[in-house]
């Protein structure tokens, strides 16, 4: 059940993601939905890969890399999905930031 909720609570994280940036669409709640579900997977089985892959440039960059990967998997995520569409690599950049924050907050709402 709490499972079901997070999901929910990530799919509303994206619509005010793609409500605040423009550089950022969302088509529907039912995209949003498997955009988050996409995103989560994609967070669980590719990212850490990637973490693994490019450790050396995380440790020389003090962990700053870690921001490009989650811009890369969350600009990935809108490549392959219909409608969910991101513009660019700073769309990218800027949308996982505030992805991160809203997703963040919501939970911690479902938290207390």
């Amino acid at each position: 059940m709490m499972l079901l909720l997070v999901w929910i609570l990530n799919a509303v994280a994206l619509l005010v993601v793609a409500y605040i940036l423009p550089g950022i669409t969302v088509a529907s709640f039912g995209s949003a939905l498997i955009a988050a579900l996409v995103l989560g997977l994609l967070n669980t089985v590719i990212k850490p890969l990637l973490i693994l892959l490019t450790l050396p440039l995380t440790i020389v960059t003090l962990g700053l890399f870690l921001l490009v990967l989650n811009a890369l998997v969350f600009w990935f995520a809108g490549s392959i999905l219909k409608g969910f569409q991101v513009d660019g690599f700073w769309w990218a950049v800027i949308g996982a930031i505030v992805y991160s924050l809203v997703s963040t907050a919501l939970a911690g709402l479902l938290a207390s």
